[in-house]
């Protein structure tokens, strides 16, 4: 199996693990601070990766000399630290759907970053399955939002959502670049998680919640270790498959992840399935085997 099969596998299956959370997560509801939540599970993810790395002799002193701990330091605090502190506030302000809605805009930033700093190359077909794709989302949920309102009387919530979006896409551009620089995945996926979690860990004792942390019950600590290995396989799928493919190509995969949570909802929870998600699942999964066979392009960054 060649880099360019392997890597798209590699961004589908992170889309159906992305698709499976949402109805897990039903299942395993966790009544706990957002930022507490995500500090443990980056905590946990980044050490594992940290010892896998150490295991498999990826953790090396290039990474100090060749300076690719700043790159690594950023991607932490970027995607693993402030991106997830500005999406939960976010949340606390907009409603879930439109929050959702809006996170589905992150390829779209990420397509127009990598052409600009890592030049790859977006093909036309690519731009044709982004648009299906992103027009099957709108669609998808237009009976739990209204898009029109959305963009003329945005909240601040919502503009939240949308920067948190924005700086997920510069960390997956960033993470790109140290890839191809020759770095390993799961040195990225560990300063991703560890970095980040140490950053959300000081906002936690910064904000006197510290306190959660030594108040959780048993259910509390099962389900959050079940999301942490959701979690650990969603991360680790994508950077893997971002290394071998265009990150681009791989942040368009993603958008499939709706359709997987809705087949789920079905089948799990005998959930309804109005005319319009049907329409927008369709064109969705029309958008998602145009861009599988687009085939990746890296030229060159700055």
């Amino acid at each position: 199996m060649d880099n360019e099969t392997k890597g798209t596998l590699l961004a589908l299956a992170t889309a159906v693990i992305s698709g499976i959370s949402i109805p897990v997560n039903k299942l395993f509801v966790v009544n706990i601070d957002p930022t507490v939540f995500t500090a443990i599970r980056g905590l946990i993810i980044g050490l594992i990766f940290l010892v896998i790395s150490w295991k498999t002799k990826k953790l090396t002193k290039d990474v100090i000399k060749e300076q690719k701990w700043l790159y690594l330091v950023l991607i932490g605090l970027i995607g693993g630290g402030l991106a997830f502190l500005l999406y939960f506030h976010g949340l606390q302000v907009t409603t879930s759907a439109r929050g959702a809605f809006l996170h589905k805009t992150l390829p779209i930033y990420t397509t127009i970053l990598a052409f600009i700093f890592l030049k790859e190359k977006i093909t036309q077909k690519q731009l044709v399955a982004l648009g299906l794709m992103f027009l099957g989302t709108v669609v998808l949920y237009l009976d739990k939002i209204t898009p029109s309102n959305l963009w003329s009387d945005p909240s601040f919530g919502d503009l939240l959502v949308i920067v948190a979006s924005i700086l997920w896409a510069v960390e997956n551009t960033i993470a790109k670049k140290v890839m191809v620089k020759g770095e390993s995945n799961f040195i990225v996926s560990a300063a991703r998680m560890f970095i980040g979690s140490l950053f959300l860990f000081g906002v936690v004792v910064l904000f006197g919640k510290i306190n959660v942390l030594f108040s959780l019950s048993f259910t509390q600590i099962i389900s959050l270790l079940v999301s942490t290995g959701i979690l650990f396989c969603y991360v680790y799928c994508w950077y893997s498959s971002v290394k071998l493919i265009n990150v681009s190509k791989a942040a368009t995969i993603l958008l499939l992840s709706p359709v997987i949570s809705m087949i789920l909802g079905i089948l799990m929870f005998g959930e309804p399935t109005p005319i319009l998600q049907l329409v927008g699942s369709v064109l969705i999964l029309l958008g998602g085997y145009l861009v599988s066979k687009v085939k990746s392009e890296f030229v060159g960054g700055v």
